[in-house]
């Protein structure tokens, strides 16, 4: 008898990391906290321009700004109307001076022993860095200062120089332009950026200090929850000093959200959501101006910042995953490219673990939601990540409540199936919100929306995140919909 208590001891042991792990997941993102979105906290952004995409229309011609060719030659000033090639994508080098990018990414300069604009390098200096100077009676009246201390005119449509010497702002000057801001990107490289190294790190520290305290953790225990995904920046792993503009501290918080996690009972899923060059261009991956760059020349120093984290968290007992990518975008990110990725990442958690799940995130855009299937099914303790919102489709924009439900218990319920094979990997909705389109809806509309919810994600092997516990639009906040009555885990 004592010989089978022993081997039964053993195999327990032996699997107790595996039925530590509760499946599926209730689950809430983090969102804002260490990777931060200016449409999470407003507060945070007010008064940065970074990241801004801006156009400029001369007084004089009525014509705008515009990188011919969308780069590699020189500017001019003959189109009557803005587009991609007449959009400029600001780089804040000072409060006062940015840096030029263009549609085909290169930077507007000087040409080397003259004063004729063009868009042709692919690097900044002194030469790309030029000074925007404001109108103090019209803000959106401006003058291009260079580097040669002249301002940019358009003395013609097909001349752009940067040789006038005057400081009017007659209309007639062919050196003011009116600046329309376009769109403005408000993530991390924006925050810290436009805070600039004296101010960012107390800011964030503040931040990361008060958005998420213990008590949350204790708040999400207490009403149903048992994981939280974290999402990250790839800077974590530079900690305590990550390249500019980022600061240090992050690390710190995310080590708190482990300890907090095993006080209350709870997982931590952590998710690398911004890497280097951005897998989708949107603010929250950590971008500078909009572009997706992220590609197979950086793979290496993004499984780098994953076998940190792995190396760092594997023998922590509140690890449950570790995420490798959030939202990667087709067709800006090649699916084989993607995989090779996936294939590092997943050795590079698993050399430190071989409990800790790793999850995978399916494409955002024209992809098959199946195109990662065959090669997870090949490894151990994977998970594919997909996103359910009835939100940023054309489609969901005329659906009454009704309407918006049906979708949930018909197509989600279809597309969930898809995704689900009997011997593949575990499905996770990582992401979800009691948010729609829908304008008026009652209360109990949006009980009936978040239940439904609840009733087809709870479905997924893996479990389900919502997204996300704290934000300054209220049914976007877990905590808020808890606490007012409108979800009930």
């Amino acid at each position: 008898m004592a010989c089978y208590i022993l081997i039964f001891a053993l195999l327990f042991f032996s699997w107790a990391p595996f039925l530590a792990l509760a499946q599926p997941f209730k689950a809430v993102n983090l969102g804002n906290w260490l990777v931060t979105e200016g449409w999470m906290k407003p507060s945070l952004y007010d008064g940065i321009p970074d990241g801004t995409q801006v156009q400029f229309l001369s007084t004089k011609l009525q014509k705008y700004l515009s990188s011919e060719n969308g780069g590699g030659t020189v500017l001019v000033a003959n189109r009557p109307s803005a587009s991609g090639w007449e959009t400029f994508r600001l780089w804040r080098f000072n409060e006062t001076h940015f840096n030029l990018r263009v549609f085909n990414k290169q930077f507007v300069g000087l040409e080397d022993q003259g004063n004729k604009v063009t868009a042709v390098s692919d690097t900044v200096g002194n030469s790309q860095t030029f000074q925007i100077i404001r109108n103090n009676d019209d803000r959106n009246l401006v003058r291009l200062q260079a580097s040669n201390g002249q301002f940019i005119q358009a003395s013609s449509e097909t001349v752009v120089t940067a040789d006038h010497v005057g400081s009017g702002w007659n209309d007639s000057d062919p050196s003011v332009f009116k600046m329309t801001i376009v769109s403005s990107l408000q993530g991390e490289y924006q925050l810290t950026n436009g805070y600039g190294p004296d101010r960012a790190p107390q800011v964030l520290q503040d931040h990361w200090n008060s958005y998420i305290t213990e008590e949350d953790f204790r708040f999400m225990s207490e009403n149903g929850l048992d994981a939280v995904r974290i999402p990250v920046g790839w800077w974590i792993a530079s900690d305590p000093t990550p390249p500019k503009p980022f600061v240090g501290g992050s690390l710190k918080a995310l080590d708190n959200a482990f300890t907090w996690a095993q006080k209350y009972g709870m997982k931590v899923i952590v998710d690398l959501h911004g890497v280097q060059g951005s897998q989708n261009g949107n603010d929250h991956s950590g971008t500078r101006d909009g572009y997706q760059e992220w590609g197979e020349s950086n793979i290496q120093e993004t499984v780098a910042v994953i076998d940190f984290l792995a190396e760092r968290y594997a023998n922590k007992p509140g690890l449950a995953a570790i995420e490798l990518m959030n939202e990667p975008t087709a067709p800006g990110i090649d699916l084989d490219t993607l995989k090779k990725y996936y294939q590092a990442g997943y050795d590079a958690v698993r050399k430190h673990s071989e409990n800790a799940y790793v999850i995978l995130s399916n494409r955002l855009g024209p992809a098959d939601s199946k195109e990662l299937l065959s090669f997870a099914s090949g490894l151990k303790r994977v998970v594919i990540d997909v996103h359910y919102y009835n939100l940023f489709s054309d489609s969901f924009n005329s659906m009454n409540p009704q309407q918006n439900i049906d979708y949930i218990y018909n197509q989600r319920v279809s597309a969930l199936a898809t995704v689900t094979t009997t011997n593949g990997p575990l499905i996770f909705i990582g992401e979800w919100t009691g948010e729609w389109a829908v304008q008026g809806a009652s209360m109990q509309d949006y009980q009936n929306f978040a239940k439904a919810q609840l009733d087809v994600y709870g479905r997924a092997t893996f479990g389900w995140a919502y997204w996300a516990y704290q934000c300054a639009a209220n049914h976007w906040s877990l905590k808020w919909m808890i606490e007012n009555n409108y979800i009930k885990l």
